[in-house]
């Protein structure tokens, strides 16, 4: 029988009143007991081994591998989870870019109905002041008609009183404004 080189080597250097058979020293040696306590060692060993270690390991290694497998699942869970992330982050920027893109649309196209409603209010002004203009033009031509027909009227009438009283440049004078005095003051009743 062969024993271990450690157990051999505590042996040795154990004092030799431990080795002493005399009364059963601490590092006494009783040979069947040393081979009885290895061939449970060994039959606890191979039972251990056979149902227990196997077992053991086994469940070890399916644990093992189970943790790996959600480690990987765990990796690649996260690749996804970046991906949506990135793909939500690439949306919602899309979304805010079209986001100003309608408004910037809004405001170009208040703009733009602004300036045309000031265009048209600007035509119609100007339509209303041709309106007005030429109401006016027709007035003033209507007046001027009215005083040239007055004018001639009182030319006329000057005229006959001077063909009737012949008198000199002087004469003429007074009696010609003698007759407009008399014309003020209808007019500036009227």
């Amino acid at each position: 029988m062969r024993i271990p080189a450690t157990l051999t080597l505590a042996l040795l250097a154990a004092p030799t009143p431990l080795l002493a058979d005399e009364g059963g020293g601490l590092f006494a040696l009783d040979p069947g007991l040393s081979v009885w306590t290895i061939v449970v060692f060994l039959l606890v060993l191979f039972v251990l081994g056979k149902f227990a270690w196997g077992p053991i390991l086994g469940q070890v290694e399916d644990r093992e591998d189970s943790i790996r497998r959600s480690i990987e699942e765990a990796r690649t869970m996260r690749a996804e989870s970046e991906k949506l992330l990135e793909e939500h982050r690439a949306q919602l920027a899309d979304a805010r870019r079209q986001a100003q893109e309608i408004v910037a649309e809004g405001r170009e196209a208040g703009e733009r109905l602004r300036r045309e409603v000031e265009a048209k209010a600007r035509e119609e002004a100007e339509r209303m002041l041709d309106r007005a203009r030429a109401e006016i033009g027709r007035e003033r031509d209507q007046a001027l008609e009215t005083i040239r027909e007055e004018s001639v009227d009182l030319a006329l009438a000057a005229a006959s009183l001077i063909l009737e009283e012949k008198l000199d440049a002087q004469a003429d004078r007074e009696l010609i404004e003698r007759y407009l005095a008399g014309m003020k003051t209808p007019v500036a009743e009227a």
